[in-house]
């Protein structure tokens, strides 16, 4: 168990910076400053889960020491930003109650999430392109 969280580490940093943030009072003149914007926090719980999701397949890979693709690593990092952005909406309805809970930062998590999990395939169908033609050069020489 340790030796998978050690490869976990900026991901567990992570998961506490955005239950710290999304669970923060923001106070009314702050919201009301110009900086935040229709649909800011929207789009801010996309962005938190994209590189929540990106950093817990950073520790796999370096956890597997390979690129390595696997379904149920996807199925494991989906799973994992469902409980995180289910456990954040649960604790904004019942804890903090200055913040409001909705089904709709709860699909921008998965969102993310699923954004990220694209990336991943994307770029594993790239690698294992690369490593055939590579490899089919090599022989071929």
């Amino acid at each position: 168990m340790y030796k998978t969280l050690k490869h976990q580490k900026w991901a567990v940093l992570w998961t506490a910076v955005v239950l710290v943030f999304c669970n923060m009072k923001i106070s009314h003149s702050v919201s009301e400053s110009g900086f935040f914007f229709k649909g800011f926090d929207k789009m801010t719980h996309l962005g938190f889960f994209f590189v929540l999701s990106v950093l817990l397949f950073f520790g796999k890979i370096k956890y597997q020491h390979n690129y390595a693709f696997r379904t149920l690593t996807i199925f494991k990092v989906l799973l994992i930003n469902a409980i995180i952005g289910g456990g954040i909406e649960l604790l904004q309805w019942k804890v903090f109650t200055y913040r409001s809970a909705e089904w709709w930062d709860f699909g921008c998590d998965m969102l993310g999430a699923c954004m990220a999990v694209f990336s991943y395939v994307l770029l594993h169908k790239l690698n294992f392109n690369e490593t055939i033609t590579d490899s089919s050069l090599t022989k071929n020489n």
